[in-house]
């Protein structure tokens, strides 16, 4: 009984007492947001015809599907062009400040309607890829994805290291002045009844707003030591939790996926791989497609395969080293699909999502190789245009600080 009480007292600290996975969330704030943000930029020349008010699905038929099923998007608050531009550019905006890491609590609610407003407004236009994205906008809010390899983990850094130096550090103002703009635009959306019939949408968007004043309240204030405690312990049991949906998402897709495939005779007879290489659609590169599928043993082999890592993949999160490989072979077998297939986004956004159970001791040595390639740009950069970066200004870009 001892025992598991002490487990479970470790258990219950180790969830509060700090932000799981923090290279892992990292990685998967990268991700999304490189991925959708790649996206809209090669889409750009075609945006009138994916989510404009006179693209093939037309604003009024894209209004009433949203009043049936209440999906949130911000597209259809006006019809009119200067508004489509608006939204577009602010989705591109906020897609490279949460890739950047500026002030990833706001930029995650705003990459999170970003993505909510375009793929809800035209949902025909959308593959397996922009689902995952989907699901992860909306899980990315709950996280602090912003501990290490942003611009608020060196903003921080430099802050922490001026305070030991006994050095006094302005004032935030960026923060307050975005948060007041943010909480502007939000109760004006309320009042004029944009948001419609949906709850969950604008309910999500005032509790965020009203922590982050609360946060920000109680930081400034240094003999507020237990609340801020609190504070810190809330978001850290979100953050682990949101982890947790993560990976049980990536589960269950890849779950799902091969036990429908299992069931399709298809798959079942080795054949399934071979027809989509022979459609124009997935053929970008129609003579590596027929060097695959010119070996009937290359086609069973790579069936069989996909079917027996996706199936398998969740079994195997109890043993690290196979848990690995399958890892690999799952990001191998994307990288393909990118390729062969001609489908980058979808290939990207479930390699983003594969990431979240990499040992966290590669990611480490990978954001090392960075750092150092970075210091090497750097140096050559600065021989023309001394004096140099002091060392303090260098050590800190590379400190993981908690966001």
């Amino acid at each position: 009984m001892n025992r598991l009480s002490l487990t479970l007292s470790r258990g219950i600290a180790r969830v509060t007492e700090a932000a799981l996975g923090p290279y892992q969330t990292a990685v998967i704030r990268i991700g999304f947001a490189g991925t959708w943000l790649l996206f809209l930029l090669r889409e750009f020349p075609h945006r009138q015809e994916l989510y404009g008010p006179a693209g093939p699905w037309g604003w009024n038929l894209a209004k009433e599907l949203t009043d049936d099923n209440h999906a949130f998007t911000a597209l259809l608050w006006s019809d009119g062009q200067l508004w489509f531009e608006c939204c577009y550019a602010l989705a591109i905006l906020a897609a490279a400040a949460l890739l950047l890491g500026w002030r990833t609590r706001t930029a995650s609610l705003l990459f999170m309607l970003g993505v909510l407003s375009l793929q809800n407004r035209s949902v025909f236009v959308g593959d397996g890829g922009d689902n995952v994205l989907h699901l992860m906008a909306i899980y990315l809010v709950f996280t602090r994805c912003g501990q290490v390899w942003s611009l608020d983990a060196r903003r921080a850094a430099r802050g922490a290291a001026a305070r030991a130096r006994g050095e006094r550090v302005p004032a935030d103002r960026v923060g307050p002045l975005l948060w007041a703009v943010l909480g502007l635009a939000l109760g004006t959306a309320t009042l004029t009844g944009r948001f419609g019939n949906g709850w969950l949408i604008p309910a999500l968007l005032w509790t965020a707003w009203a922590a982050l004043g609360l946060w920000w309240a109680v930081g400034r204030r240094t003999a507020w030591h237990e609340p801020r405690i609190l504070l810190d312990v809330i978001a850290n049991v979100l953050h682990n939790g949101a982890l947790v949906v993560i990976m049980a998402e990536a589960c269950l897709i890849y779950a799902t996926a091969g036990w429908y495939k299992i069931q399709g005779s298809r798959w079942q007879d080795g054949t399934a791989v071979y027809y989509p290489l022979h459609l124009d659609y997935f053929s970008p590169w129609p003579g590596l497609a027929d060097l695959m599928s010119s070996s009937g043993t290359i086609m069973m082999v790579v069936a069989y395969g996909t079917v027996m890592v996706q199936v398998a993949f969740p079994f195997t999160l109890f043993n690290r080293r196979v848990k690995n490989v399958l890892l690999v072979l799952m990001m191998f077998e994307h990288a393909v699909i990118a390729v062969v297939l001609g489908l980058p986004f979808f290939s990207l956004a479930m390699i983003t999502a594969d990431a979240v159970f990499l040992p966290t001791s590669f990611l480490r040595r990978l954001g090392a190789l960075a750092a150092r390639a970075r210091g090497r740009l750097g140096r050559r950069g600065t021989r023309a245009v001394p004096p140099p970066r002091s060392s303090e200004e260098s050590t800190a870009d590379h400190v993981g600080f908690t966001a």
